[in-house]
């Protein structure tokens, strides 16, 4: 692939300001890492940009509990943000706030083109208020029992015990999770953009190859659904930017977080006068824009962002590559397993080249869900990264420092062979190219087999102990440092600190477009031990260490709810409490039955069913569970878990709901099914 010069500007979601970086967050910054990397070293001119999203309720409240401002809490998060980030050899351009005044001009700009294009609407709306904190509640901040089923301490929004929808109105009993005060209806005007003026630009758009196809078909089913206007403000008291010309009306979190991409490039602007805000942002733009995100955004950056673009009159992306999560031992992160890592916990005890490695050898361009295997993360790190690549220059190093002075030979042994090498240098530039890294992988590792089988059967150990074979000494040892130059050169933009600990070693830089020709008469330097194996050791100490963190959160966020009133947020993990007493008649009437989960499937137009099909001993029951934001349906196929056996069916419109699974957690993606141990039969009661 010819390399063309291109101009590229290249953005990594935003990650909220309100908790820690941990392994899934580093999926996708490894993923862009990489592809940012691969292209400088073909020379390619690339800024590579992110930022704290730092606006929203759940910040405000969480700086209250902390008994700090919002702006206080906002600047040491951003701080251990950038620490992890730079400790995983994240290689940012620049890493900004969407608490900015870049930001806030381009959010006020943005808005008042929208709003003189006829695409701002306004008009009343009932909200819940909190008469004690005297703030609107949005509905995750609304809980009470479902007017469904009647299951108590449910958020505002929808259900997690049955799976309904509904308005937090409709709430019996609802209170405040702000304050426990009981809410009253107020009236209050909101504006909203109107998206379905942009239907058929964003059907175009989003089918032009903008997206990977599976996302586009997925947005499909919401263009069929039909587009909704959407409500971009909120009420004072809230933490963000307040609307021109609208007192006490402040942008909604979801509008400015995404003008953060344009708020930190501008930032970069200003630090580098060179570069032109506009030749990457105007409609007229030549630069290639592409945005790195979960698939849990989808909607936002795909919908409402590109059309927010359009009728701003700036450029739109030229794509947004969706991943998956990431998940451990074939299970969501835990925090009770010390499965739910944070990037510093990590890097107290592993490498952080372990991770991008193995993160690479396991990624595609699809939206697949990545399972990090602590067994197989082990084996696959020091077989490929230690036994083959790093072996293959220990083997050989030492002969040439101690018979020839540190010199290679002035000649190629075996220049068909080192042919073969570079000319792989496509295939793997186009696995890099298409975000196939797994591809470009078992490439490199291939070669890798083929150099350790050269070195294998020349036996330079058996020839060092002949006489007179020097010559042919130095020329396999050169052969062999050769070879493990060019593999270090296809995996520079994976194992970046390898890579340059390897170029101090050989006294050459790695250059994608300098492998043709070998290092021949050439010096290198003594051979130090280049990269460390796994001890399985640490991987039990950074489990335990999570466990640790858990504890450590809990008490800490107990010990701020004996100030404040704990508030709902991406980090809460406050134990609920112990709900009224019950005799032991009334338990004994709930069957409870070990169930194996035979089928798992999405219901259309439901955002928070998942249709279960549960096996509990020779008799299937249908179930819909309100997890789909916490599971992929295919990761759940063959799990025991345990149901509600004799609850009375329920009629949904989506079809009859026979039992209940029981799942823990409060809440959206915090939401984990119980699962027995091995051993457990469908069928079995639980007593």
């Amino acid at each position: 692939m010819a390399n063309s010069a291109r101009k590229i500007l290249v953005t990594c979601a935003l990650p909220y300001a309100n908790g820690s970086i941990h392994l899934g967050h580093m999926l996708e910054h490894i993923q862009a890492d990489i592809w940012v990397r691969y292209q400088r070293l073909r020379g390619n001119t690339i800024h590579f940009i992110c930022a704290d999203d730092a606006h929203g309720t759940p910040i405000m409240l969480k700086a209250q509990q902390l008994g700090m401002t919002p702006e206080q809490m906002i600047a040491e998060v951003s701080k251990e943000h950038q620490t992890d980030f730079a400790g995983f050899g994240i290689s940012f351009d620049n890493y900004h706030s969407t608490h900015s005044d870049e930001n806030r001009e381009l959010a006020s700009l943005i808005y008042t083109r929208l709003r003189e294009g006829g695409f701002i609407k306004r008009r009343g709306i009932s909200q819940l208020f909190d008469p004690e904190k005297q703030m609107f509640l949005p509905d995750r901040f609304v809980k009470g029992t479902c007017p469904k089923c009647k299951a108590v301490d449910q958020y505002g929004d929808n259900c997690d015990v049955c799976g309904a929808t509904y308005s937090p109105t409709e709430l019996i009993d609802p209170k405040s999770a702000v304050s426990g005060a009981t809410p009253v209806m107020k009236e209050t005007e909101h504006f909203f953009f109107d998206l379905p003026q942009f239907e058929g630009m964003l059907k175009a758009w989003t089918t032009s190859g903008a997206l990977q196809e599976e996302m586009a078909n997925k947005l499909n089913e919401w263009f069929e659904a039909g587009l909704q206007q959407w409500d971009i403000t909120r009420d004072a008291p809230y933490f963000g930017f307040e609307i021109p010309d609208a007192p006490g009306k402040y942008f909604y979190v979801w509008l400015d977080a995404p003008i953060g991409y344009m708020g930190s490039f501008r930032n970069l602007c200003n630090k580098r006068p060179e570069l032109s805000f506009d030749a990457f942002w105007s409609k007229e733009s030549d630069a290639e824009l592409y945005h790195f995100i979960g698939k849990d955004i989808l909607y936002f950056h795909s919908l409402f962002w590109p059309a927010m673009l359009e009728g701003a009159g700036f450029r739109k992306p030229s794509n947004v590559f969706v991943h998956g999560y990431v998940t451990v031992n074939g299970a969501k992160m835990s925090k009770s397993k010390g499965t739910f890592i944070k990037a510093a916990t990590y890097l107290q005890h592993l490498d952080p080249e372990y991770l991008r490695y193995y993160y690479a050898a396991k990624l595609n361009s699809r939206i697949d869900d990545l399972d990090l295997n602590l067994d197989d993360f082990v084996a696959r790190v020091n077989a490929d990264v230690v036994n083959k690549l790093v072996n293959l220059a220990s083997r050989t190093a030492g002969f040439i420092s101690k018979r020839f002075d540190g010199q290679l030979s002035a000649s190629m042994a075996e220049p068909a062979l080192y042919a073969d090498f570079v000319a792989a240098r496509e295939r793997i530039a186009d696995a890099y190219e298409s975000r196939e890294f797994g591809k470009a992988i078992r490439e490199i590792m291939a070669l890798a087999d083929v150099a350790n089988r050269y070195v294998d059967e020349k036996a330079p150990w058996v020839i060092a102990k002949q006489e007179g074979q020097d010559q042919l000494l130095q020329d396999v040892c050169t052969v062999s440092l050769n070879l493990f130059r060019v593999l270090m050169t296809y995996l520079k933009p994976v194992l970046p600190q390898l890579a340059e600990r390897s170029e101090a070693f050989l006294g050459s830089t790695l250059e994608w477009d300098n492998i043709d020709a070998p290092l021949l008469g050439h010096q290198i330097a003594t051979f130090k031990a280049l990269f460390s194996r796994i001890d399985p050791k640490k991987i039990e100490e950074m489990v335990n260490a999570s466990k640790e963190d858990l504890v450590a959160e809990a008490s800490k966020s107990q010990g701020a709810k004996s100030q404040h009133q704990s508030a709902p947020g991406k980090d809460n993990a406050a134990r609920e409490p112990i709900a009224a007493e019950i005799a032991y008649d009334d338990f004994a009437k709930i069957d409870l039955r070990i169930a194996r989960i035979v089928n798992a499937e999405l219901v259309a137009d439901a955002d928070k069913l998942l249709k279960l099909q549960l096996d509990i001993g020779g008799e299937t029951r249908q179930v819909f569970a309100g997890i789909r934001s916490a599971y992929d349906p295919a990761t759940l196929i063959g799990k025991l878990t345990v149901m509600v056996a004799n609850l009375a069916p329920r009629k949904m419109r989506f079809g009859m709901s026979e039992g209940m699974v029981l799942a823990a957690g409060p809440g959206g993606k915090d939401l984990w099914i119980l699962e027995p141990h091995e051993g457990a039969q469908p069928g079995m009661r639980v007593k």
